[in-house]
Order: C-alpha cells, then sequence, then structure tokens
C-alpha cells in the first residue's frame, strides 16, 4: 500500500512529513471558521471590511500598474540600448529590493515634514509659506508611490533575464519592416514578455498584501493591519481568523487574475540558432535621457533612502550604540542564516523526491511547497499560533502540567513560519538548478548501483551548488527584511533589526531607527550584489 503512493525512499517519507507540516496551520486556519461569530466580527463585517477590500484593492491596482511601467521599461531599455552606466544599472537597478518599504517610508515622511530637509531648504533659501497638504505622503497614493518604489525591482529583475534570453532576429525583422522603437516595444516586447513581467507583478502584489510597517505607520486600514489590530488590541482570535480567511480569498482572486492575465499564450522558437539582442550606442541627449531616467529611479529607490539614513545614524549615533545593537544584528544573522538553511534542506528534499518519482502524491508537493509566498505573513503567523497552542495543549495534556509552553514561547515557532512562508523561494532555485543539470547523470550512477542519496552528494550536489547559494542567498534576504511574522511570533524579548527598526519608528523615534536600518539595508546590498555575482557566473 506503502509503495502505490509513493513511501518507496526516505527521500519521500520526509517530503511527506514537510508537506503536511506546511498544510497543518492552514487548516486549522480553515477549521477556526466554524467558531462561533462574535460581536466584534459583526461591527467589522457591517461597517469596516468593505474599507479594508477597498484600501487594499487601490494599492494592488496602482502599484502593480506603476511597477509595470517602471520595471518593462527599465528592463528593456538596459537591454536595448547601449548608454551611460548601462552595465552598472543593469544589477545596479536591483538595490532597492535591499530597503524594506516601511524603511523607505520612514525615510520619505522625514525627508517631507515640516522639520524635513526639503521644506527647511525652502523656507530658508526662498522664504516661501508652504502648503502642508501638499508634503503629506502618509496616504493612498503615498503609499502606492513608497511600494512602487522599492518593490519594481521584482519586474525589473524577472523582465531583465527573460529579455537578455531573446533573439535579435524579432527586433532586426522588425526594423527592415519600418516600424520604430515604439512600435517594436508595444508590438512585440510587450507581448512576448508578458509571462515575465506578469509573475514579477504578482510577486510585487503578493509583498504588498503581505505588508504591516508601511499601513501601520501610514494609518492605513488594510487586512494585514485589521488582523493585528484584531488579534492584539482586541483580542478576538477568531475574528482575526476570519479576517485571514477573507484575505486569503483575497490573495486567491489576485493569483486566478494573473492565470487568465496570461491567456495560455506562449512564444517559441523554431530554431536553435537564436543570437541575442546587441545593445544600440546611444550618443547625445538620447544617451542623457536614458541615464537620467534610470539615475531617477535609483536614486528614489535606494540613494536618496540611504543618504538620510547616514544623516540620522550621525545625529543619533551616541543614543543608540551598545551592547543591544550587537544582539540585535546577532538575532538577525542568526534566524536567517539558520532559516534559510532549513527551508534549502526541505526544498532540496522536496524538489529531488518531485524529479525522481512522479505518483499521484508527488505531483502536488510543488504546488503546495510554493502556496506559502502567496499567503500574508500575518495570515501564516495566526495560522502557526493556533498549531503550536495546540501541540503545546497537547504536551501538558500528556505530562499533567498545565502551565507549559514548551513550543509556542520558543524560536522554533519563528523558524517554523518562516518555512512556509519562504519554502517557495529557496524550492524554485532548488527546482531551476535541477532542471539546468537534468537527469542523464544521475540514471547513469543509479545503474552503476548507487542509492539515490549516494547519487545525490556525488553527483548531483557539485553541480547544484550555484543554484543552492542564489537560493540561500534570496531567502536570506527575505528573512532578514520580513517583519509580519517576526512582530507576532518572536519569543519574548527576542528582537530583529527589522522589528527594532519598525518599534523605534512606530514610537516616534525616527532618527533612533536609523543606524539599525542601515545595518539591515548594508547586509541585504552584500547578499544582493553576491547573488548578481553567483548569477553572472553560472550564465
Amino acid at each position: 500500500m506503502f509503495k502505490k503512493i509513493g513511501f518507496t525512499n526516505k527521500w519521500s517519507v520526509i517530503s511527506f512529513f514537510i508537506i503536511v507540516l506546511i498544510l497543518m496551520p492552514s487548516i486549522f486556519i480553515l477549521m477556526g471558521l466554524f467558531n462561533p461569530i462574535s460581536d466584534t466580527w459583526l461591527h467589522i463585517r457591517k461597517y469596516l471590511l468593505k474599507d479594508y477590500v477597498f484600501n487594499s484593492a487601490i494599492l494592488v491596482f496602482f502599484t502593480g500598474l506603476f511597477s509595470i511601467i517602471i520595471g518593462v521599461s527599465l528592463a528593456w531599455f538596459v537591454n536595448a540600448y547601449d548608454f551611460k552606466f548601462s552595465n552598472f544599472f543593469k544589477w545596479g537597478l536591483i538595490l532597492p529590493l535591499a530597503v524594506p518599504p516601511y524603511i523607505g517610508s520612514y525615510t520619505y515622511v522625514g525627508l517631507l515634514n515640516y522639520t524635513g530637509i526639503i521644506q527647511t531648504f525652502l523656507r530658508n533659501n526662498f522664504d516661501l509659506v508652504l502648503n502642508q497638504s501638499y508634503f503629506d505622503i502618509m496616504s493612498l497614493s503615498g503609499a502606492v508611490f513608497i511600494y512602487t518604489i522599492f518593490l519594481y525591482p521584482y519586474v525589473f529583475l524577472i523582465t531583465h533575464a527573460f529579455l537578455q534570453k531573446q533573439s535579435a532576429s524579432l527586433v532586426e525583422v522588425s526594423k527592415t519592416l519600418g516600424k520604430s522603437p515604439v512600435d517594436i516595444f508595444f508590438r512585440i516586447i510587450l507581448p512576448i514578455s508578458r509571462g515575465a513581467y506578469v509573475a514579477g507583478t504578482t510577486l510585487v502584489v503578493l509583498e504588498v498584501l503581505n505588508d504591516y510597517g508601511v499601513v501601520k505607520y501610514f494609518g492605513i486600514s488594510t487586512f494585514s493591519t485589521s488582523i493585528f489590530q484584531t488579534w492584539f488590541s482586541l483580542g478576538d482570535i477568531n475574528s482575526a481568523i476570519r479576517l485571514s480567511v477573507y484575505l486569503m480569498g483575497f490573495v486567491f482572486i489576485v493569483l486566478l487574475l494573473e492565470r487568465l492575465s496570461r491567456g495560455g499564450k506562449q512564444y517559441s522558437y523554431s530554431t536553435t540558432k537564436v543570437k541575442p539582442l546587441k545593445a544600440k550606442k546611444l550618443s547625445g541627449w538620447k544617451n542623457w535621457l536614458m541615464f537620467s531616467y534610470a539615475f531617477i529611479v535609483l536614486s528614489l529607490g535606494f540613494i536618496i533612502p540611504v543618504l538620510q539614513l547616514i544623516y540620522w545614524s550621525i545625529i543619533s549615533y551616541g543614543k543608540i550604540v551598545n551592547m543591544n545593537i550587537i544582539k540585535t544584528v546577532l538575532n538577525s544573522i542568526g534566524v536567517s542564516l539558520i532559516g534559510a538553511f532549513i527551508i534549502l534542506v526541505s526544498a532540496v528534499v522536496i524538489a529531488n523526491t518531485v524529479r525522481i518519482k512522479e505518483n499521484i502524491l508527488t505531483k502536488n508537493y510543488a504546488r503546495i511547497a510554493v502556496l506559502g509566498y502567496s499567503i500574508p505573513g500575518a495570515v501564516i503567523a495566526v495560522g502557526v499560533m493556533i498549531f503550536f497552542l495546540k501541540m503545546d495543549n497537547g504536551i501538558q495534556f500528556l505530562t499533567g502540567q498545565n502551565n507549559i509552553l514548551l513550543l509556542s514561547s520558543s524560536i522554533f515557532m519563528l523558524i517554523f513560519a518562516y518555512l512556509i512562508r519562504f519554502l517557495a523561494v529557496g524550492f524554485n532555485s532548488v527546482e531551476s538548478g535541477f532542471n539546468k543539470i537534468g537527469t542523464d547523470f544521475h540514471e547513469a550512477s543509479r545503474t552503476l548501483g548507487n542509492g539515490i542519496t549516494k547519487t545525490f552528494f556525488k553527483v548531483d550536489l557539485p553541480m547544484m551548488k550555484p543554484a543552492l547559494m542564489s537560493g540561500f542567498l534570496l531567502v536570506s534576504i527575505e528573512i532578514l527584511k520580513e517583519l509580519p511574522l517576526t512582530l507576532i511570533l518572536r519569543p519574548f524579548n527576542f528582537n530583529t533589526l527589522a522589528t527594532r527598526a519598525f518599534e523605534y519608528a512606530n514610537d516616534e523615534m525616527i532618527h533612533e531607527s536609523a543606524i539599525l536600518s542601515l545595518i539591515l539595508i548594508s547586509i541585504s546590498v552584500i547578499l544582493v550584489y553576491s547573488l548578481t555575482n553567483i548569477k553572472r557566473k553560472g550564465r
């Protein structure tokens, strides 16, 4: 019986165990729908739910739209044209990913408020009486700007990678037919790269729905802020569960629209002789126009916020630098490394099982493995907390000690939540690595009498190193920046760079949050640069 459903080796057994663990929190959330309805939920459903839906929809739609405009245009420009510092912009335009949006929001509020450098400069040098409403970024439109300028790299990165592999013949034929660069972009490039930029935009949308820091700081009511408020301020876990289910439904609609938007269209070549696109050398005003566009976007998404944080760090250095900051840095690095290692091991086990053992179970393993990234952190936190409290109740029943909270108060709960949330990131990198090396060497090793495990360590693993390193770095970056999960599930008196910076900013101590934010961004930049080097060498 076990062999029929795929339990023929330890890889399949471990994979099944991991998949079951990943599904348990979501199952507990859905079971929560059967709990009694409270007065709090009736009030939320009647008066507040429509605001959560409206605000979330506005943020998702306009952030996605502007991210496509910026990300796709920049990806095409750095691929198709050779302008000043274009080689730098190919990886430099990814740098805004190193700045978490909630940290970016603090810097822009500090820049634009009454005592910020912009208003101070205009008052002192031009004696202007300024209307404060013109500088108020703490609104829905301001949140769209923050999300767009710090998340567009998802669209840029995926579209840029796609366009690098496209044939020059498409553009050359279009030119011979008399098409202008504008026609080529809209009639050729946009249609063939639809799958790439839609995939990137989906990641942007999921990040927007997952975010808690920006909307909390700006005072915007969304699903993520309402889950926090209902759970921690009102103490109504059942209403928080129902809001989580609504948010999961909202995400499902977004993913369904993403699938429909692709329209089932695919583009491929009928020949293997594909000549990559050669960048056209620009000069004069076109060269400077292209450079200015890329530089302005990079400045808004990285240079300006980092300079503001450096300035704040200088004036608050004496207040914040102590042993606690070292402990916070070590906590962040520790959980990111441990979490990335566990996630990558789990991803390797599942991906290898899917590759070598195809049956009714493993066909769905890949879908379940990437499910967590589409679920916002606040929702995962609710499910994980309920799951671990249930396990603690079981331990209390077995031991007879009712005051034991062994699992739900430990760092293991936080690491487990990271596993659910970011397994998709590691799995996609590992799966991509397996696809590149194929199965020929694996099958040759098996015919020589080597087992699956020995074949993996002797044959597959050496060829998989670039993919594994990329996956490890990507997961580490995501864990470093993660806020909602860490805020809810961290053990008592445990802080990371993300949570401590958020707490300072939330307490109106913006300057004190600068050093922590700068350290977080610096570590992320190092990881992003290392990642681009690995991808460049792998290519």
